[in-house]
C-alpha cells in the first residue's frame, strides 16, 4: 500500500484539504465576556477583602476604617471600568456608580 493511497488520518494537517475557517466573531464575543467577567471578579474579590480589613481594625482606628473603605470603591470603579474597557465602550458610564457599592457597604458594616 503506497502513502498516496493510505486514508487521511483525521487530526494530522492535510494541505490538500484545508480546515473549514472558525467563526471569529463568535470566538470573540465569547473570549470578551469571559475575561470581563474574570477582570470584574478578581478586582471585586480584592475590593472585598479590603473592606474585611477595614472589619478586622480596632474600633479606635476610624480614619483607618474610613481609609481602606474608601479604598475599596476605587478598586470597585476599577472593576467595573475594566469590565466595560474589555466590552469596548467608554469607561466613563453611569454603571461606575456600581463600583461605589464596596464603600457603602464597608462603611455600614464598619459603623452600624
Amino acid at each position: 500500500m503506497s502513502a498516496s493511497t493510505a486514508p487521511r488520518r483525521r487530526h494530522l494537517m492535510d494541505p490538500a484539504h484545508p480546515v473549514r475557517p472558525v467563526n471569529d466573531r463568535s470566538l470573540t464575543h465569547t473570549q470578551r465576556w469571559v475575561s470581563s467577567t474574570l477582570a470584574v471578579f478578581t478586582i471585586s474579590h480584592l475590593a472585598l477583602g479590603i473592606v474585611f480589613a477595614a472589619l478586622e481594625t480596632p474600633d479606635s482606628a476610624t480614619a483607618a476604617r474610613i481609609g481602606l473603605n474608601v479604598i475599596a470603591g476605587g478598586f470597585g470603579v476599577i472593576a467595573v471600568a475594566a469590565g466595560l474597557v474589555i466590552h469596548r465602550r467608554s469607561p466613563l458610564s453611569p454603571w461606575l456608580a456600581l463600583g461605589v457599592l464596596p464603600t457603602l457597604l464597608g462603611l455600614w458594616l464598619c459603623f452600624s
